[in-house]
């Protein structure tokens, strides 16, 4: 059984991971290949985090806004999931 929120994750972190060798790039030498290589990587990226955040039935509306966050979005995202509870099936029975 895949777990829940896994093309959240990878893209979230793959995410972050290129936004901080973009900024590492930038600070030190620039080399424009790997701006070239990394910042289209990180734009994709940006896009899956954005889709996977719409398209997730436990997403509120608060968490698809933070999914337009660029670099900690996905991040913020899968925090606020795993706060919201499941749901109510996933619960078990009501007893009121």
């Amino acid at each position: 059984m895949p777990r829940p929120h896994s093309a959240l994750r990878v893209a979230a972190a793959v995410e972050l991971g290129s936004l901080a060798v973009l900024l590492a790039n930038l600070a030190t030498v620039h080399l424009p290949p790997v701006s070239s290589l990394v910042g289209p990587l990180h734009g994709c990226a940006y896009l899956v985090v954005v889709v996977a955040a719409v398209r997730d039935a436990g997403c509120d509306l608060t968490g698809k806004a933070l999914a337009w966050l660029p670099g900690i979005g996905g991040l913020l995202v899968l925090r606020r999931l795993a706060r919201t509870p499941r749901s109510k099936a996933a619960a078990g029975p009501s007893l009121g």
